[in-house]
C-alpha cells in the first residue's frame, strides 16, 4: 500500500475503517430492503420521495427545477421520474401562474391518497430495518452523525458554488 508520506493523505484509523466499512456494506442492502418493501405496495422509493416532498409544500406544488434539486436529479431525470406518477394520476405538470416559463409538479388528490396508503408500509419498513435494531442512545447518535455530515456537505457545496457566507 502507498504510504501517507507518498500521498499526503491521512489514512483511516482502524476504528474509522470499521465505521466506513459498516456503512458502505450496509447502505445498498438497506436501500434495497426499503425499496423492496415499497414495491410490494406498488411504488418505488424514488416515487415515494416525490410524493412526500410535494405533500410537504404549500399548495402541494413545487417548481420542477426545485424538486429536481431536492431529489438530486437532472431535469430529464426528473421528467422520467414523474412520467409514471403522471400516468398514474398522482402528479400533474402545469405552468406556473406567476411565471409562464416555470413548470410546476403538483400532487393530485389521487397522489395524496397513494401517499397515505403507502406511508404506513414505509414507516413500518423503516422501523423494522433501522430503528428496531437501535436503542435511544444510538438513535440520538445517528441523528447527530447524519446532521453533522449533512452540514459538512452543505458547506462544501457552498464553497464550490461560491455561495459561502
Amino acid at each position: 500500500m502507498t504510504s501517507v508520506a507518498d500521498t499526503g493523505v491521512e489514512w483511516l484509523t482502524a476504528d474509522e475503517m470499521q465505521a466506513w466499512r459498516a456503512y458502505i456494506e450496509t447502505f445498498a442492502d438497506l436501500t434495497n430492503a426499503l425499496e423492496r418493501d415499497l414495491v410490494d405496495v406498488g411504488i418505488t422509493l424514488g416515487d415515494y420521495q416525490v410524493l412526500v416532498y410535494l405533500s410537504e409544500t404549500e399548495d402541494r406544488a413545487m417548481r420542477m427545477s426545485d424538486l429536481a434539486e431536492l431529489l438530486q436529479l437532472s431535469p430529464s431525470g426528473l421528467t422520467r421520474r414523474l412520467d409514471g406518477l403522471v400516468a398514474a394520476g398522482a402528479v400533474t405538470r402545469k405552468g406556473s401562474l406567476r411565471d409562464r416559463r416555470v413548470m410546476m409538479a403538483v400532487l393530485t388528490p389521487a397522489g395524496l391518497a397513494m401517499l397515505e396508503r403507502c406511508a404506513p408500509h414505509h414507516v413500518a419498513s423503516v422501523r423494522r430495518h433501522i430503528f428496531d435494531h437501535l436503542d435511544a442512545e444510538q438513535v440520538a447518535a445517528m441523528a447527530t452523525i447524519f446532521t453533522a455530515i449533512a452540514a459538512g456537505l452543505a458547506d462544501e457545496h457552498s464553497r464550490r458554488s461560491g455561495t459561502a457566507t
